[in-house]
């Protein structure tokens, strides 16, 4: 039986702020690195509800906690209660990571967008020029697009909404004076765009059941055959439309990569350790996904 871990008054404290957050899987990745590493330190999930995020924060800011991520409802609250903002929060609009710096301040940071782009790399795609579709035009989508205009990628952005993506492509413009680097697409006009596209990213939840590509109204059999698709959900890992795009033969990338890409900033920051992405930590949160035990 092993040895049980002992938590002490100099464990380093992070967390998960969610409601609900027992779904969240970084609980789980967190301590696998703090136990790969030997570090001595302590991640859990933070169940706060709607309206007591900001005493939450400072309570536990006043508690000793090296800093949490932050996920749904609360991101925009995370932005908002920030004393100092990273430029990938200013560039996105919102905050996932919160750091409780040694000079009291609260630094925020947005890992999303440079957590998709690690991702991608790490399969073989190289992320540099090129045009990508992005359909969505919520928080993940604005973090993606901007860590994609940094890399000099051109977007064409679609949404449901149509206004959303206006204000998506206006926001990109302004901030990265990205220019013609950006436009919109109808919603309903997506294959005449497609087959002009290096990259097709996904930031909505229609790729996870029904229909043809899930719902999404992109017919892959348009798309060259260089099409990488990628989509950031990752429950399950090979939604409908990833299922499609390797029917067809194209490169594609689930989200279960970008999960754990993203939280490498916090983990350094809050536990001064640079955690190497092996295959050790996607199999382990792969089989709690599929409800697996080992």
């Amino acid at each position: 039986m092993p040895a049980p871990r002992r938590i002490g008054g100099h464990t380093a404290l992070a967390g998960v702020i969610g409601w609900p957050v027992e779904h969240s899987r970084s609980p789980l990745m967190h301590n696998f690195w703090l136990a790969q590493y030997g570090v001595d330190g302590a991640y859990v999930p933070l169940p706060v509800r709607p309206g007591a995020f900001d005493v939450a924060v400072h309570g536990l800011r006043a508690a000793g906690f090296r800093g949490a991520n932050v996920t749904i409802p609360h991101k925009e609250a995370a932005f908002r209660i920030v004393d100092r903002l990273d430029r990938s929060a200013r560039r996105s609009g919102s905050v996932n990571t919160l750091v409780f710096a040694p000079d009291g301040a609260i630094e925020g940071f947005s890992t999303d967008g440079d957590g998709f782009v690690a991702n991608v790399e790490a399969h073989g795609v190289v992320v540099k020029g090129g045009r990508a579709l992005l359909l969505g035009a919520g928080g993940a989508a604005r973090a993606i697009a901007a860590s994609l205009l940094d890399r000099g990628v051109a977007l064409t952005i679609a949404n449901r909404t149509p206004a959303r993506a206006h204000e998506l492509a206006d926001a990109m413009r302004a901030d990265a004076d990205a220019g013609t680097m950006v436009d919109v697409a109808p919603w309903d006009a997506l294959d005449t765009v497609l087959p002009g596209c290096d990259m097709l990213v996904n930031t909505t939840s229609l790729g996870m059941d029904g229909g043809p590509a899930g719902g999404l109204p992109v017919d892959l059999a348009r798309a060259a055959s260089t099409l990488v698709v990628c989509d950031i959900v990752y429950v399950p890992r090979q939604t409908v439309l990833l299922h499609d795009a390797a029917a067809r033969g194209l490169r594609h990338v689930d989200g279960l990569g970008m999960l754990i890409h993203q939280a490498r900033l916090g983990f350094r920051k809050w536990f001064g350790t640079d955690p190497v992405i092996g295959p050790e930590v996607e199999a382990l949160l792969d089989a709690d996904l599929r409800g697996e035990r080992r």
